[in-house]
Protein backbone atom coordinates (compact mmCIF):
# COMPACT_ATOMS: atom_id res chain seq x y z
CA UNK A 1 0.00 0.00 0.00
CA UNK A 2 3.16 2.37 0.31
CA UNK A 3 4.03 5.22 -1.39
CA UNK A 4 4.23 5.31 -5.21
CA UNK A 5 6.53 7.77 -5.86
CA UNK A 6 9.69 5.59 -6.07
CA UNK A 7 7.89 4.70 -9.73
CA UNK A 8 6.84 7.68 -11.74
CA UNK A 9 5.26 6.94 -14.66
CA UNK A 10 5.39 9.92 -17.50
CA UNK A 11 2.72 9.88 -19.97
CA UNK A 12 1.07 12.13 -22.80
CA UNK A 13 -1.83 12.66 -24.66
CA UNK A 14 -1.93 13.89 -28.59
CA UNK A 15 -5.18 14.95 -30.28
CA UNK A 16 -8.20 12.87 -30.43
CA UNK A 17 -10.38 11.54 -32.87
CA UNK A 18 -14.14 11.51 -31.89
CA UNK A 19 -14.78 9.93 -28.76
CA UNK A 20 -17.93 7.39 -29.00
CA UNK A 21 -19.52 4.63 -26.78
CA UNK A 22 -21.07 3.65 -23.64
CA UNK A 23 -18.57 3.79 -20.14
CA UNK A 24 -19.36 3.39 -16.41
CA UNK A 25 -16.74 4.99 -14.34
CA UNK A 26 -15.81 3.82 -11.02
CA UNK A 27 -18.06 4.00 -8.02
CA UNK A 28 -18.39 7.21 -5.87
CA UNK A 29 -15.16 7.79 -3.80
CA UNK A 30 -16.93 9.88 -1.13
CA UNK A 31 -20.29 6.93 -1.04
CA UNK A 32 -17.48 4.01 -0.87
CA UNK A 33 -15.25 5.27 1.89
CA UNK A 34 -18.17 6.25 4.08
CA UNK A 35 -20.15 2.94 3.78
CA UNK A 36 -17.23 0.87 4.78
CA UNK A 37 -16.89 3.23 7.73
CA UNK A 38 -20.85 2.94 8.72
CA UNK A 39 -20.68 -1.01 7.65
CA UNK A 40 -18.19 -0.90 10.32
CA UNK A 41 -20.36 0.82 12.96
CA UNK A 42 -23.59 -1.24 12.36
CA UNK A 43 -24.39 -4.91 13.90
CA UNK A 44 -24.69 -7.75 11.40
CA UNK A 45 -23.84 -7.55 7.59
CA UNK A 46 -23.80 -4.54 5.28
CA UNK A 47 -22.79 -5.25 1.28
CA UNK A 48 -21.83 -2.95 -0.86
CA UNK A 49 -21.79 -3.25 -4.55
CA UNK A 50 -19.81 -1.10 -6.86
CA UNK A 51 -17.18 0.25 -4.14
CA UNK A 52 -14.96 1.86 -5.97
CA UNK A 53 -11.56 -0.40 -5.90
CA UNK A 54 -9.14 2.46 -6.04
CA UNK A 55 -5.74 2.82 -3.34
CA UNK A 56 -8.11 5.67 -1.02
CA UNK A 57 -10.79 3.05 -1.01
CA UNK A 58 -8.73 0.46 0.00
CA UNK A 59 -6.69 1.93 2.54
CA UNK A 60 -9.88 2.78 4.48
CA UNK A 61 -11.11 -0.97 4.12
CA UNK A 62 -7.78 -2.21 5.95
CA UNK A 63 -8.26 0.72 8.67
CA UNK A 64 -11.58 -0.81 9.17
CA UNK A 65 -9.99 -4.26 9.58
CA UNK A 66 -7.14 -3.04 11.83
CA UNK A 67 -9.92 -1.40 14.02
CA UNK A 68 -11.80 -4.68 14.30
CA UNK A 69 -14.37 -5.18 11.45
CA UNK A 70 -14.61 -7.83 9.25
CA UNK A 71 -14.21 -6.96 5.48
CA UNK A 72 -14.12 -9.15 2.33
CA UNK A 73 -14.80 -9.58 -1.11
CA UNK A 74 -16.76 -12.03 -2.10
CA UNK A 75 -16.15 -13.92 -5.49
CA UNK A 76 -19.39 -12.09 -7.12
CA UNK A 77 -17.31 -8.49 -6.57
CA UNK A 78 -20.02 -7.56 -3.65
CA UNK A 79 -18.04 -6.17 -0.83
CA UNK A 80 -19.44 -7.57 2.92
CA UNK A 81 -18.83 -5.74 6.35
CA UNK A 82 -19.27 -7.50 9.33
CA UNK A 83 -19.74 -4.24 12.19
CA UNK A 84 -19.36 -4.15 15.34
CA UNK A 85 -21.90 -1.94 16.92
CA UNK A 86 -21.52 1.78 17.66
CA UNK A 87 -19.07 2.13 20.42
CA UNK A 88 -17.14 -1.35 19.88
CA UNK A 89 -14.37 -0.76 17.47
CA UNK A 90 -11.00 -2.13 18.95
CA UNK A 91 -7.72 -0.21 19.26
CA UNK A 92 -5.68 -1.39 16.52
CA UNK A 93 -1.85 -3.37 17.49
CA UNK A 94 -0.49 -1.30 14.20
CA UNK A 95 0.03 2.07 12.99
CA UNK A 96 -2.79 3.01 10.45
CA UNK A 97 -1.83 4.32 6.84
CA UNK A 98 -3.66 5.57 4.90
CA UNK A 99 -1.66 6.40 1.93
CA UNK A 100 -3.13 9.41 0.04
CA UNK A 101 -6.33 9.45 1.63
CA UNK A 102 -7.29 12.58 3.01
CA UNK A 103 -10.81 11.93 3.19
CA UNK A 104 -10.24 8.24 4.98
CA UNK A 105 -7.98 9.55 7.80
CA UNK A 106 -10.12 12.91 8.58
CA UNK A 107 -13.45 10.93 8.42
CA UNK A 108 -11.97 7.76 10.56
CA UNK A 109 -10.56 10.18 13.25
CA UNK A 110 -14.03 11.39 14.00
CA UNK A 111 -14.96 7.34 13.91
CA UNK A 112 -12.62 6.81 16.75
CA UNK A 113 -12.61 9.96 18.66
CA UNK A 114 -15.77 8.94 21.04
CA UNK A 115 -14.23 5.79 21.90
CA UNK A 116 -11.68 5.40 24.65
CA UNK A 117 -8.85 3.59 22.29
CA UNK A 118 -5.69 5.05 21.04
CA UNK A 119 -5.11 5.24 17.36
CA UNK A 120 -2.03 6.35 15.46
CA UNK A 121 -2.08 7.40 12.08
CA UNK A 122 0.29 8.35 8.88
CA UNK A 123 0.50 8.62 4.94
CA UNK A 124 2.10 9.01 2.14
CA UNK A 125 4.78 11.75 1.48
CA UNK A 126 1.73 14.44 0.08
CA UNK A 127 -0.91 13.48 3.07
CA UNK A 128 1.51 14.53 5.92
CA UNK A 129 2.10 17.53 4.60
CA UNK A 130 -1.64 18.26 4.53
CA UNK A 131 -3.06 20.19 7.74
CA UNK A 132 -5.06 18.07 10.36
CA UNK A 133 -6.07 20.88 12.66
CA UNK A 134 -9.40 21.86 11.50
CA UNK A 135 -10.56 18.12 11.64
CA UNK A 136 -8.74 18.12 15.38
CA UNK A 137 -10.27 21.33 17.04
CA UNK A 138 -13.85 20.45 17.95
CA UNK A 139 -12.61 16.74 18.18
CA UNK A 140 -10.27 17.93 20.71
CA UNK A 141 -13.61 19.96 21.76
CA UNK A 142 -15.16 16.52 22.46
CA UNK A 143 -12.80 15.04 24.92
CA UNK A 144 -9.92 13.88 22.27
CA UNK A 145 -6.56 13.58 22.99
CA UNK A 146 -3.96 14.23 20.33
CA UNK A 147 0.02 13.76 19.89
CA UNK A 148 1.15 15.49 16.82
CA UNK A 149 4.05 17.32 14.78
CA UNK A 150 3.73 21.02 14.99
CA UNK A 151 0.59 22.68 12.85
CA UNK A 152 -1.57 19.29 13.36
CA UNK A 153 0.24 17.11 11.12
CA UNK A 154 0.88 13.17 10.54
CA UNK A 155 2.04 10.93 11.77
CA UNK A 156 -0.31 11.75 14.49
CA UNK A 157 -1.89 9.64 17.88
CA UNK A 158 -5.43 10.15 18.83
CA UNK A 159 -6.61 9.04 21.98
CA UNK A 160 -10.61 8.59 21.96
CA UNK A 161 -12.34 10.18 24.49
CA UNK A 162 -13.40 8.02 27.57
CA UNK A 163 -16.39 10.18 28.37
CA UNK A 164 -17.51 12.39 25.03
CA UNK A 165 -18.94 15.05 25.50
CA UNK A 166 -21.67 16.03 22.48
CA UNK A 167 -20.95 19.67 21.02
CA UNK A 168 -22.56 22.31 18.80
CA UNK A 169 -19.98 23.15 16.08
CA UNK A 170 -19.80 26.35 13.71
CA UNK A 171 -18.07 25.20 10.95
CA UNK A 172 -15.57 27.80 10.07
CA UNK A 173 -14.93 27.28 6.85
CA UNK A 174 -17.04 25.10 3.84
CA UNK A 175 -15.68 21.64 3.86
CA UNK A 176 -17.80 18.52 4.04
CA UNK A 177 -14.88 16.66 5.98
CA UNK A 178 -14.66 18.66 9.14
CA UNK A 179 -18.54 18.02 9.05
CA UNK A 180 -18.45 14.82 8.55
CA UNK A 181 -15.47 13.92 11.49
CA UNK A 182 -17.77 15.53 13.62
CA UNK A 183 -20.76 13.96 12.76
CA UNK A 184 -19.50 10.41 12.72
CA UNK A 185 -17.61 11.34 16.21
CA UNK A 186 -20.93 12.34 17.38
CA UNK A 187 -22.23 8.81 16.87
CA UNK A 188 -20.56 7.15 19.96
CA UNK A 189 -21.42 10.26 21.93
CA UNK A 190 -24.33 10.32 24.49
CA UNK A 191 -26.78 13.32 23.79
CA UNK A 192 -27.38 15.08 20.15
CA UNK A 193 -24.17 16.77 18.69
CA UNK A 194 -25.25 19.81 16.38
CA UNK A 195 -23.16 20.72 13.47
CA UNK A 196 -23.99 24.41 11.96
CA UNK A 197 -22.97 24.61 8.62
CA UNK A 198 -23.33 28.36 7.22
CA UNK A 199 -22.91 27.18 3.89
CA UNK A 200 -24.05 24.25 2.62
CA UNK A 201 -21.42 21.21 1.54
CA UNK A 202 -21.91 17.81 0.06
CA UNK A 203 -24.24 15.80 2.24
CA UNK A 204 -23.77 12.17 1.64
CA UNK A 205 -22.92 11.72 5.45
CA UNK A 206 -26.32 12.84 6.63
CA UNK A 207 -28.05 10.78 4.18
CA UNK A 208 -25.59 7.89 4.51
CA UNK A 209 -26.64 7.97 8.52
CA UNK A 210 -30.05 8.16 7.90
CA UNK A 211 -30.05 5.58 5.60
CA UNK A 212 -27.97 3.25 8.55
CA UNK A 213 -30.74 4.35 11.04
CA UNK A 214 -29.14 7.06 12.74
CA UNK A 215 -31.64 10.17 14.15
CA UNK A 216 -30.53 12.99 12.21
CA UNK A 217 -33.06 16.45 12.32
CA UNK A 218 -31.61 19.40 9.38
CA UNK A 219 -33.15 22.50 9.81
CA UNK A 220 -32.17 25.32 6.80
CA UNK A 221 -33.11 28.79 8.04
CA UNK A 222 -33.60 31.91 5.56
CA UNK A 223 -30.26 32.75 4.83
CA UNK A 224 -29.37 29.29 3.96
CA UNK A 225 -27.76 28.08 7.41
CA UNK A 226 -28.12 24.58 7.65
CA UNK A 227 -28.15 22.92 11.49
CA UNK A 228 -28.20 19.48 11.57
CA UNK A 229 -28.02 17.51 15.14
CA UNK A 230 -27.43 13.60 15.77
CA UNK A 231 -28.95 11.69 18.56
CA UNK A 232 -25.42 9.66 20.08
CA UNK A 233 -24.98 5.90 20.43
CA UNK A 234 -28.03 4.65 17.81
CA UNK A 235 -28.35 1.24 17.04
CA UNK A 236 -27.77 1.09 13.22
CA UNK A 237 -28.77 -1.36 10.81
CA UNK A 238 -26.52 -2.96 8.26
CA UNK A 239 -27.85 -1.89 4.47
CA UNK A 240 -27.62 -3.62 0.97
CA UNK A 241 -25.47 -0.14 -0.98
CA UNK A 242 -25.22 0.29 -4.21
CA UNK A 243 -22.44 2.75 -4.97
CA UNK A 244 -23.40 5.03 -7.83
CA UNK A 245 -20.91 6.16 -10.39
CA UNK A 246 -17.97 9.34 -9.19
CA UNK A 247 -19.43 12.56 -10.36
CA UNK A 248 -15.49 14.30 -10.19
CA UNK A 249 -14.39 10.95 -12.35
CA UNK A 250 -17.19 11.21 -14.83
CA UNK A 251 -15.98 14.61 -15.16
CA UNK A 252 -13.26 13.32 -17.15
CA UNK A 253 -15.26 11.68 -19.84
CA UNK A 254 -17.78 14.34 -19.51
CA UNK A 255 -15.80 17.21 -20.49
CA UNK A 256 -13.60 15.22 -23.11
CA UNK A 257 -16.82 14.54 -25.15
CA UNK A 258 -17.46 18.30 -24.63
CA UNK A 259 -14.23 19.32 -26.11
CA UNK A 260 -13.68 16.81 -28.65
CA UNK A 261 -15.24 17.26 -32.15
CA UNK A 262 -17.17 14.92 -33.66
CA UNK A 263 -18.18 13.31 -30.00
CA UNK A 264 -21.25 11.54 -28.83
CA UNK A 265 -20.76 9.07 -25.35
CA UNK A 266 -23.30 7.77 -22.81
CA UNK A 267 -21.85 8.12 -18.75
CA UNK A 268 -23.30 5.20 -17.10
CA UNK A 269 -25.29 5.57 -13.47
CA UNK A 270 -23.94 8.97 -12.56
CA UNK A 271 -24.56 10.24 -8.98
CA UNK A 272 -26.59 13.56 -9.57
CA UNK A 273 -26.81 14.67 -5.73
CA UNK A 274 -27.30 18.18 -6.48
CA UNK A 275 -24.37 19.27 -4.16
CA UNK A 276 -21.90 16.89 -6.65
CA UNK A 277 -23.37 18.51 -9.75
CA UNK A 278 -21.66 21.91 -10.57
CA UNK A 279 -19.21 20.94 -13.33
CA UNK A 280 -22.75 19.59 -15.05
CA UNK A 281 -24.45 23.09 -14.16
CA UNK A 282 -21.36 25.07 -15.28
CA UNK A 283 -20.46 22.80 -18.55
CA UNK A 284 -24.35 23.31 -19.33
CA UNK A 285 -24.49 27.56 -18.77
CA UNK A 286 -20.95 27.18 -20.85
CA UNK A 287 -23.59 25.69 -23.75
CA UNK A 288 -22.55 22.14 -23.54
CA UNK A 289 -24.90 19.29 -24.86
CA UNK A 290 -25.51 16.93 -21.84
CA UNK A 291 -28.74 15.01 -21.36
CA UNK A 292 -29.98 13.17 -18.16
CA UNK A 293 -31.77 9.60 -19.78
CA UNK A 294 -32.87 7.11 -17.33
CA UNK A 295 -32.89 8.88 -13.84
CA UNK A 296 -33.22 6.72 -10.81
CA UNK A 297 -32.98 6.04 -7.03
CA UNK A 298 -30.91 4.16 -4.98
CA UNK A 299 -30.13 4.37 -0.94
CA UNK A 300 -31.35 8.22 -1.11
CA UNK A 301 -28.87 9.33 -3.65
CA UNK A 302 -30.48 10.22 -7.13
CA UNK A 303 -28.48 8.65 -10.06
CA UNK A 304 -28.80 9.22 -14.24
CA UNK A 305 -27.21 8.41 -17.47
CA UNK A 306 -25.99 10.96 -19.10
CA UNK A 307 -25.52 11.67 -23.24
CA UNK A 308 -22.83 13.70 -23.81
CA UNK A 309 -21.91 15.64 -27.44
CA UNK A 310 -19.35 17.72 -28.87
CA UNK A 311 -20.63 21.09 -28.71
CA UNK A 312 -18.62 24.77 -29.02
CA UNK A 313 -18.08 26.38 -25.24
CA UNK A 314 -18.17 30.70 -24.22
CA UNK A 315 -16.80 31.63 -21.42
CA UNK A 316 -18.85 31.61 -18.19
CA UNK A 317 -18.59 33.49 -14.75
CA UNK A 318 -18.63 30.60 -12.34
CA UNK A 319 -19.99 31.90 -8.70
CA UNK A 320 -17.87 31.50 -5.59
CA UNK A 321 -21.18 30.35 -3.79
CA UNK A 322 -20.80 27.07 -6.51
CA UNK A 323 -17.21 26.22 -5.29
CA UNK A 324 -18.16 23.32 -2.30
CA UNK A 325 -20.21 21.33 -5.31
CA UNK A 326 -17.40 21.04 -7.70
CA UNK A 327 -13.92 22.03 -5.70
CA UNK A 328 -12.56 18.46 -7.15
CA UNK A 329 -13.56 19.63 -10.76
CA UNK A 330 -11.81 22.97 -11.27
CA UNK A 331 -8.93 21.47 -13.04
CA UNK A 332 -10.55 20.07 -15.89
CA UNK A 333 -13.12 23.12 -15.80
CA UNK A 334 -9.78 24.62 -16.92
CA UNK A 335 -9.67 22.46 -19.71
CA UNK A 336 -13.17 23.68 -20.75
CA UNK A 337 -12.43 26.77 -20.18
CA UNK A 338 -9.35 26.23 -22.10
CA UNK A 339 -10.78 25.83 -25.36
CA UNK A 340 -14.36 27.70 -25.09
CA UNK A 341 -14.62 31.34 -26.67
CA UNK A 342 -13.61 34.28 -24.10
CA UNK A 343 -12.64 34.33 -20.63
CA UNK A 344 -13.85 31.70 -17.70
CA UNK A 345 -14.01 33.31 -13.97
CA UNK A 346 -13.50 31.13 -11.52
CA UNK A 347 -14.09 32.56 -7.65
CA UNK A 348 -13.91 31.01 -4.43
CA UNK A 349 -11.25 28.37 -5.01
CA UNK A 350 -9.27 29.28 -1.71
CA UNK A 351 -9.91 25.51 -0.76
CA UNK A 352 -7.73 24.61 -3.68
CA UNK A 353 -4.43 25.52 -1.91
CA UNK A 354 -4.97 23.17 0.50
CA UNK A 355 -5.98 19.60 -1.37
CA UNK A 356 -3.37 17.00 -2.53
CA UNK A 357 -1.34 19.86 -3.88
CA UNK A 358 -1.63 23.84 -3.91
CA UNK A 359 -4.25 22.67 -6.77
CA UNK A 360 -4.77 26.01 -7.80
CA UNK A 361 -1.04 27.07 -8.46
CA UNK A 362 -0.74 23.81 -10.49
CA UNK A 363 -3.46 24.20 -12.77
CA UNK A 364 -2.25 28.01 -13.71
CA UNK A 365 1.10 26.41 -14.46
CA UNK A 366 -0.24 23.57 -16.21
CA UNK A 367 -1.80 25.66 -18.54
CA UNK A 368 1.08 28.26 -18.95
CA UNK A 369 3.28 25.60 -19.97
CA UNK A 370 0.71 24.43 -23.01
CA UNK A 371 0.00 28.26 -24.42
CA UNK A 372 -3.14 29.05 -22.51
CA UNK A 373 -3.90 32.52 -21.45
CA UNK A 374 -4.53 32.57 -17.87
CA UNK A 375 -4.52 34.62 -14.54
CA UNK A 376 -4.07 33.38 -10.75
CA UNK A 377 -5.06 35.34 -7.86
CA UNK A 378 -5.43 34.18 -4.08
CA UNK A 379 -9.00 32.39 -4.61
CA UNK A 380 -9.61 32.85 -8.52
CA UNK A 381 -8.45 31.87 -11.75
CA UNK A 382 -8.90 33.09 -14.98
CA UNK A 383 -8.75 31.56 -18.23
CA UNK A 384 -9.02 33.04 -21.88
CA UNK A 385 -9.98 30.37 -24.05
CA UNK A 386 -8.53 29.47 -27.55
CA UNK A 387 -6.72 27.38 -29.94
CA UNK A 388 -4.63 25.19 -27.76
CA UNK A 389 -0.74 25.35 -28.44
CA UNK A 390 0.00 22.66 -26.31
CA UNK A 391 3.82 20.92 -26.12
CA UNK A 392 4.67 21.54 -22.02
CA UNK A 393 4.85 18.92 -19.95
CA UNK A 394 3.00 19.50 -16.81
CA UNK A 395 4.37 18.97 -13.31
CA UNK A 396 1.45 17.12 -11.02
CA UNK A 397 2.89 16.98 -7.37
CA UNK A 398 1.52 13.48 -6.86
CA UNK A 399 -1.98 14.81 -7.80
CA UNK A 400 -4.60 12.37 -9.81
CA UNK A 401 -6.91 15.02 -10.89
CA UNK A 402 -4.22 17.49 -12.25
CA UNK A 403 -2.25 14.14 -13.98
CA UNK A 404 -6.05 13.39 -15.66
CA UNK A 405 -7.08 17.03 -16.83
CA UNK A 406 -3.77 17.98 -18.31
CA UNK A 407 -4.04 14.29 -20.23
CA UNK A 408 -7.75 15.91 -21.52
CA UNK A 409 -6.19 18.77 -22.65
CA UNK A 410 -3.81 16.93 -24.90
CA UNK A 411 -6.87 15.86 -27.25
CA UNK A 412 -7.56 18.95 -27.87
CA UNK A 413 -3.91 20.74 -28.50
CA UNK A 414 -2.03 21.23 -31.71
CA UNK A 415 1.15 19.35 -30.17
CA UNK A 416 0.72 16.70 -27.34
CA UNK A 417 0.72 17.41 -23.72
CA UNK A 418 3.15 15.60 -20.95
CA UNK A 419 2.39 15.31 -17.57
CA UNK A 420 5.54 14.09 -15.54
CA UNK A 421 3.67 11.16 -13.43
CA UNK A 422 0.29 9.53 -14.30
CA UNK A 423 1.48 6.66 -11.63
CA UNK A 424 -0.85 8.36 -8.96
CA UNK A 425 -4.21 8.40 -11.02
CA UNK A 426 -5.25 4.90 -9.74
CA UNK A 427 -5.26 6.34 -6.22
CA UNK A 428 -9.14 7.51 -7.58
CA UNK A 429 -9.39 6.21 -10.85
CA UNK A 430 -7.42 3.16 -11.83
CA UNK A 431 -9.36 2.47 -15.36
CA UNK A 432 -8.89 5.78 -16.56
CA UNK A 433 -6.39 4.91 -19.39
CA UNK A 434 -8.25 1.69 -20.50
CA UNK A 435 -11.60 3.68 -20.45
CA UNK A 436 -10.28 6.50 -22.43
CA UNK A 437 -8.55 4.45 -25.01
CA UNK A 438 -12.30 2.71 -25.38
CA UNK A 439 -14.10 5.74 -26.27
CA UNK A 440 -11.20 5.98 -29.05
CA UNK A 441 -8.49 8.65 -27.20
CA UNK A 442 -4.66 7.65 -27.55
CA UNK A 443 -2.02 7.82 -24.75
CA UNK A 444 1.78 7.99 -25.76
CA UNK A 445 5.35 7.82 -24.07
CA UNK A 446 6.46 12.04 -23.40
CA UNK A 447 8.67 13.40 -26.00
CA UNK A 448 11.09 14.69 -23.49
CA UNK A 449 11.52 13.72 -19.97
CA UNK A 450 11.52 16.41 -16.57
CA UNK A 451 15.50 17.82 -16.48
Amino acid sequence: MGSHASRSRPLAAGKSGPLQGRVRVPGDKSISHRSLMLGALALGETTIEGLLEAEDVLNTAAAMRALGATVVKGADGVWRVNGLGVGGLLEPTGVIDFGNAGTGVRLTMGLVAAQPIAVTFTGDASLVKRPMGRVLNPLRDMGVEVIARSGDRLPLTMRGAATPVPVTYRVPMASAQVKSAVLLAGLGTPGVTTVVEPVFTRDHTERMLAGFGAAIDIATDAAGVRTIRLEGRPELKPQAVTVPSDPSSAAFPIVAATVVPGSDIIVEGVLMNPARIGLIETLLEMGASIEVVAERETGGERLADLRVRHAELKGVDVPAVRAPSMIDEYPILAVAAAVAEGETRMNGLEEMRVKESDRLSAVANGLKVNGVDCSEGHDWLVVRGGPVPGGGLVTTHLDHRIAMSFLILGFVANTAVAVDDAAMIATSFPTFENLMTGLGAAFQEPEHRAA
